[in-house]
């Protein structure tokens, strides 16, 4: 199955963990959360987390995943991105990167 990946913040995981499921804000906001592809990784950390530190890099198994998710594209960067619809289930994550 493929991998996606995931930006959050090394607090925002830790308490994933601790719940066994992963929410950001954008799924409350949008009904999904946003993922990237690797080579998509760099642009979305420029974009969205210049500046901030103590970032983790979700590397996520989407044959794992217990939420559905789909690419979409998007009209702002003229490229298509995965979408998970739903909550990341802590176990998909198969590898947390330190940025």
């Amino acid at each position: 199955m493929p991998i996606i990946y995931h930006v959050t913040s090394a607090a925002a995981w830790k308490e994933a963990k601790l719940k066994g499921e992963y929410e950001h804000p954008s799924f409350k906001d949008e009904g999904f959360i946003h993922c990237s592809e690797e080579h998509q990784v760099a642009g979305v950390l420029e974009r969205y987390f210049k500046g901030q530190t103590d970032l983790v890099k979700l590397v996520i198994d989407t044959g794992k995943l217990k939420s559905r998710y789909i690419q979409e594209w998007s009209p702002s960067t003229q490229d298509t991105y995965p979408h998970i619809y739903g909550l990341i289930n802590t176990d998909a994550v198969i590898q947390v990167v330190p940025l």
